[in-house]
């Protein structure tokens, strides 16, 4: 038995204009840390070799959302933003690090629950409070494990014996088979894979195991320029871990890993038998590697293939998952008036510039994967390219419900533009990002930005360091431009708009003293 935190549920109600049986039924899967270059539909060369076939269904039948960014690139915050329709510093919850989510406050399955749907959250939580808003919750205590994890319900902490995706899976379907069948449901299906330290389902652990994955060019990034960049601590052949990791042991023939600074997240939730499998399925690959001498550069390269064949076998399970519940929908007559939702709560780094992780407002991190299924009101093999960001995503559920959004969600509804397939005129013409956790894992310093359809615009701001790129002629973003001739103009432009975002979705002004007391 495990102590919660208990928090109070303030009721909220909005006038639906849908009846009871017309009103869709949502699920939300999401995963963690699940980077767009690992799904397929997205066409990045890394997943064409290791392709989501299920996932990609969702976009088959629905639309794929192309300039999906989140507000603030790291789990716990991207959460909270999503269940509240609102940006970190107005929903609380700033960094993994905060207290614990204010769970007394409006969100989404709040809002829904009032409006009549039944409503639950199995799988990741990781918002250091008790879920509310929702009928039924059985969550992962704390990040959760791969093996034989624990859960949490209402009062009672549980340990499963299985893999935690395929749990996961299995206690999804349950609830769905246990439902109040007379009530719309929202539930969320919320995965700890793929996230760190990417433990492979054992079915899995020989799924990529000769397989060569294309080095992205800027693996080898000397961080010219950008001072943020450089000081980072998630490089993957400097800062990984290599027991935890990537499943190193420590000589030939050896069943001791390598640097693991957390066993029981690891090894520790392995019986001993599937710690025995487990190690001999990498043992000719580990005893491979202590068989030759290599360079460092070799190493750095070997480090990858291991990394992208742990991270991506993980990925495969999800995928599976997707499948069923998709499979379950459809096999139950509930696929017409079910909305889908796949997505994770950030991007990820898959190697370029060196890293694994998130927290940056570069590319690969700042973009975030979304594909959704609605089917009579989505059409297929939609595109959707008109700028998002995860705080759109309560409110545009609501309107797709039929429930008006109240009016201080800071997100606004995507739900004509994924319906259309257009972009309408007046759609918003750049996004507001705002990373708090500095110091904290990795390094990564604080900042803020504003990313515009060409240019971006970051302010690392405790060191007032600015960084400026055109992303049409620079898609790496490996080239600060900032304060170089000729960037007058647009930087005057952006900066502009920085001021316009930060006083409309009233960011405090202990993060705007820029506008006068920085270097212009």
């Amino acid at each position: 038995m495990k102590r919660l935190l208990t928090i109070g549920v303030s009721m909220v109600s909005a006038a639906s204009v849908f009846s009871q049986t017309d009103r869709p039924n949502i699920v939300f899967i999401m995963s963690d840390d699940h980077a767009e270059q690992a799904i397929s539909a997205y066409g990045h060369p890394i997943s064409q070799i290791a392709r989501t076939p299920n996932i990609d269904r969702i976009a088959q039948n629905g639309a794929i959302f192309r300039n999906n960014y989140c507000a603030n690139s790291l789990s716990g915050p991207s959460r909270a933003c999503i269940l509240t329709g609102k940006h970190s510093h107005a929903n609380g919850f700033l960094a993994n690090w905060s207290k614990k989510f204010d769970g007394s406050q409006q969100t989404l399955p709040k809002i829904l629950q009032a409006n009549g749907y039944q409503t639950a959250i199995i799988g990741k939580w990781h918002l250091i409070s008790e879920p509310t808003g929702f009928d039924y919750w059985k969550i992962l205590n704390d990040q959760g494990e791969y093996n034989n994890p624990d859960f949490i319900t209402k009062g009672d902490t549980a340990q499963y014996n299985g893999y935690a995706t395929d749990l996961i899976t299995g206690f999804s379907k349950e609830w769905l088979d246990k439902r109040d069948k007379t009530k719309p449901f929202f539930l969320m299906v919320h995965h700890k894979a793929p996230h760190r330290n990417w433990v492979p389902a054992e079915r899995h652990y020989h799924l990529y195991e000769d397989t060569v994955f294309p080095l992205p060019p800027t693996y080898f990034d000397d961080y010219e320029g950008r001072f943020a960049a450089k000081n980072q601590k998630m490089n993957i052949y400097k800062d990984m871990f290599e027991g935890h990791d990537l499943k190193m042991t420590a000589g030939i023939n050896s069943d001791s890993l390598l640097y693991d600074p957390w066993p029981n997240v690891f090894f520790g939730r392995m019986t001993p038998v599937e710690r025995e499998r487990f190690l001999e399925a990498y043992r000719e690959r580990n005893n491979e590697f202590y068989s030759k001498k290599r360079t460092e550069k070799e190493i750095a390269e070997w480090k990858f293939q291991r990394f992208m064949q742990v991270y991506l076998a993980t990925v495969k399970s999800v995928d599976e998952s997707v499948g069923e519940i998709v499979d379950y929908l459809e096999q139950n007559g509930l696929d017409e008036n079910t909305i889908v939702v796949y997505t994770s709560d950030q991007g990820f780094y898959l190697g370029e510039h060196g890293w694994f992780d998130k927290r940056f407002m570069y590319g690969e991190s700042f973009e975030m994967p979304l594909l959704m299924q609605y089917k009579g009101h989505i059409a297929p093999h939609s595109q959707v390219n008109g700028l998002t960001q995860n705080i759109d995503f309560a409110p545009s559920l609501l309107d797709f419900c039929g429930i008006k959004a109240p009016k201080d969600m800071q997100g606004v509804s995507f739900k004509k533009m994924a319906e259309s397939g257009k972009t309408p005129t007046g759609w918003r013409k750049s996004l507001y990002y705002h990373y708090y956790e500095f110091p904290g894992f990795h390094s990564v310093r604080a900042h803020y930005g504003v990313k515009m359809d060409r240019y971006k615009l970051m302010h690392f701001y405790k060191e007032d360091i600015w960084e400026l790129y055109d992303l049409e002629t620079d898609k790496h973003e490996m080239h600060n431009i900032y304060d170089q001739k000729g960037t007058e103009k647009i930087t005057r432009k952006l900066k502009q708009e920085l001021v316009k975002l930060q006083a409309q979705y009233d960011v405090p002004q202990e993060f705007r003293e820029w506008q006068n007391n920085s270097k212009k």
